[in-house]
């Protein structure tokens, strides 16, 4: 499942609360919000469904994370924060900037660009 914008944000409250239904997710400048005003941790977040990381690993196959570069400031930082986030917990992911874009259709179309055939690779890369 993946979603641009609100729908992002949407895809990851869906998806990282049901993992037995889903293990692609792709948030297309979405995610920063999903986690409110409170610091993300990787711990507690959605039940603790990143808790343990190889667990995790096993049942995502793709956690994508996608923003463009000009973004509104509050949206870029929140999910460069998430990406750090996840990178420190060594939750699996893929972070892509779309360079020189805002929140826009071009951004959303170099993400699918970038998503779409990891689909078919078996795993993020």
């Amino acid at each position: 499942m993946a979603g641009l914008s609100m729908g992002g944000m949407q895809t990851f409250q869906i998806t990282l609360t049901h993992l037995d239904m889903f293990s692609y997710i792709g948030g297309f400048s979405g995610a920063a919000m999903a986690f409110g005003n409170q610091p993300f941790d990787v711990k507690t977040a959605y039940n603790g469904a990143m808790a343990d990381p190889a667990a995790f690993a096993k049942r995502v196959h793709l956690l994508w994370v996608g923003v463009g570069t000009e973004e509104p400031a509050m949206m870029h930082s929140g999910l460069e924060r998430l990406h750090t986030s996840l990178q420190e917990a060594n939750i699996q992911h893929v972070f892509y900037e779309s360079p020189g874009t805002a929140h826009e259709w071009q951004t959303w179309r170099r993400d699918l660009n970038d998503f779409a055939p990891r689909l078919f690779q078996g795993s993020a890369q």
